[in-house]
């Protein structure tokens, strides 16, 4: 994350429908709102109606059939935009932007779709891309990365988010994997993309969210200024791609999870009824990196599918002072971060903050203790309702309001999805007893569904095992139906809410010359619930190096070598590691070691 010194901050002025567009820097000329041109109906059973979220809920519930076209844009954003003009919708902003050094954003549904028509303008006119054409965004919590989604959205293009943490190397692998033909970078992202840039032979445009001009990029506050709010929105197929989340495994490099139109768009309607208990009243806090789909689904789809608003504070780096100051200064009702936050802010004395709008707490990325939990509930009077998903498949089991709460519990499937436990032949398993996590489908693929991992037939067959889709997880089922996570089934490490792939962390050691071989798995953390840690077995001209000078000439490598939250935050030097006789490493005793459980 990135302090946001470049971004253009737009704030709303009288008289009504007029946007001014303020930079950091400089002002730039007012934007006037016109009427959205949007289109707000599907032909449905050979009549003309608007989609509603009743339809969307009957759709995930498989009471209604999944229309042949959806556009999130124009069918859930649009429709919030003429429900404001109506009053049918509370004046909340749609998206309510802080940074704490006195910037604030405030859009309303109206002003979101005439700033996303003119980037879309940006993207298809400036950029020269068409339907069904790539781009990566790699920007961090600021108000363009919530823009240019939904402009791509309405250009019919398909947006690829990352994290800016992300190294040249990483870049490089995903813009090549992915074909993209534009990057959308911040100023912290740039020299990364510049270094590669190069050897990406479809890229063809790149577009910055900086105050400063480079040459080969365009400036996305400058053709702002100048493109049209006419647009008219792309009318796409439901499960049309609409985003690609590249996704950590056990082996290789992170694979393309690829999601329609209607996978996000009406897949997040059950989220928001079941677990984030939304309303178009609420002020929803989010604390996701924007890389991650967990602010797709709680920071983007979900809120805006039921009219809420959504509120981001752009903190530099983790600040539980400002954390909390944040939370009892604005009207925020709902809040939804990972357990090593709320482990963080149970060290404080939290009755002395008043919290007067907080209604609704929730969690999930990894699994959640029960100490915390009691101390949440004990020391504001809320509970920490846990929700547990992937990339792949988006939110399947929580811990709903008005459950009873079992603290360590991922809670219960919510509907349509069934979940079950079951073993190595795709039987399920009675209540108690241990197997894989697995979602039963129907003859059909369910929209919900991501729809495949992208040039990668083989993987995506490889996470089917007969009519379940495994989710590579290892839990337990119990006889009131609900679901306790036991580990991964692979060897995926799971740290404040990052999943991290051990072959990443050991290709980057490997490249160091200290290190002859390494196996990586999790260790136990009080904090982050695991992190990395890294067995060395080193070459001979390092063995007589000082091991704490080594390990922090490691660590550092790899923070270099690729994204830094992957770094090994332990490292234990060794003469050999455990293989099996056919020279494979044994993983699995490491881990073992680690939990305490040989």
């Amino acid at each position: 994350m990135a302090v946001c010194y470049f971004h253009t901050c737009m704030r709303r002025q009288a008289p009504l429908g007029i946007m001014k567009i303020v930079s950091c820097y400089q002002v730039f000329r007012s934007i006037w709102l016109t009427r959205p041109a949007g289109r707000f109906f599907h032909i449905v059973s050979g009549l003309c109606a608007p989609l509603t979220l009743a339809d969307f809920e009957a759709i995930n519930l498989c009471k209604r059939p999944l229309p042949e076209n959806f556009n999130f844009a124009g069918d859930v954003l649009d429709q919030w935009s003429q429900k404001e003009k109506t009053g049918e919708r509370p004046a909340n902003p749609a998206l309510w932007w802080v940074n704490g050094k006195g910037d604030e954003v405030k859009w309303s549904f109206g002003e979101l779709g005439s700033l996303s028509r003119k980037a879309a303008n940006v993207l298809t006119k400036s950029c020269g891309l068409e339907r069904g054409d790539r781009v990566a965004v790699v920007l961090p919590r600021i108000p363009e990365w919530w823009l240019v989604n939904v402009a791509c959205m309405r250009a019919g293009l398909v947006f690829i988010p990352g994290t800016t943490q992300l190294t040249a190397k990483d870049m490089l692998y995903r813009l090549q994997a992915s074909k993209a033909k534009c990057v959308v970078a911040s100023e912290e992202v740039i020299p990364a993309v510049e270094a590669i840039a190069s050897e990406c032979p479809h890229l063809k445009a790149k577009l910055q969210v900086s105050p400063h001009s480079r040459q080969g990029w365009l400036s996305l506050q400058e053709l702002l200024q100048a493109a049209s709010e006419e647009h008219s929105c792309v009318e796409t197929a439901s499960q049309e791609p609409t985003a690609i989340y590249f996704t950590s495994g056990t082996t290789g490099f992170p694979k393309m999870a690829l999601h329609s139109h209607s996978s996000l768009g009406i897949g997040c309607t059950i989220t928001g009824r079941y677990w984030l208990d939304l309303k178009s009243s609420d002020v929803i806090w989010s604390t996701s990196d924007t890389g991650w789909i967990k602010a797709a689904i709680c920071a983007f789809f979900t809120p805006w599918l039921y009219g809420a608003c959504v509120f981001v504070h752009q903190m530099s780096r983790f600040d539980t002072d400002i954390f909390l100051d944040t939370l009892s200064t604005y009207p925020i009702t709902t809040l939804c971060s990972v357990p090593t936050v709320y482990r963080m802010l149970v060290q404080k004395d939290l009755k002395r903050y008043k919290f007067k709008k907080l209604q609704h707490c929730t969690t999930s990325g990894e699994p959640m203790n029960s100490e915390v939990l009691e101390q949440w509930k004990m020391q504001t009077g809320l509970d920490l309702h846990e929700g547990y998903g992937q990339t792949e498949t988006g939110v399947i089991c929580v811990s709903g309001r008005g459950d009873k709460i079992k603290p360590g519990s991922m809670g219960k499937p919510v509907p349509p999805q069934d979940v079950q436990i079951i073993d190595e032949n795709g039987h399920i398993l009675p209540p108690g007893k241990e197997g894989d996590i697995a979602v039963r489908l129907t003859s059909t693929r369910p929209f919900y569904l991501f729809s495949k991992y992208e040039d990668n037939p083989e993987k995506t067959a490889a996470v089917m095992r007969g009519n379940f889709y495994l989710t590579g997880d290892r839990g337990v089922m119990d006889s009131d139906g609900y679901f306790w996570f036991v580990g991964r089934a692979d060897d995926v490490i799971i740290t404040s809410g990052y999943r991290i792939g051990p072959f990443e962390v050991e290709n980057a050691l490997m490249e160091h010359p200290a290190v002859v071989e390494t196996a990586v798995v999790s260790s136990p953390d009080p904090v982050r619930g695991e992190v990395v840690k890294a067995f060395v077995v080193l070459s001979a001209p390092f063995k007589s190096s000082n091991p704490e000078e080594l390990i922090l000439e490691l660590q550092a490598h790899v923070k270099k070598s690729t994204a830094p939250y992957k770094y090994p935050r332990k490292v234990e030097f060794v003469q050999q590691l455990p293989k099996t006789p056919t020279g494979k490493i044994k993983r699995d005793l490491l881990r073992d070691r680690e939990w305490g459980r040989t």
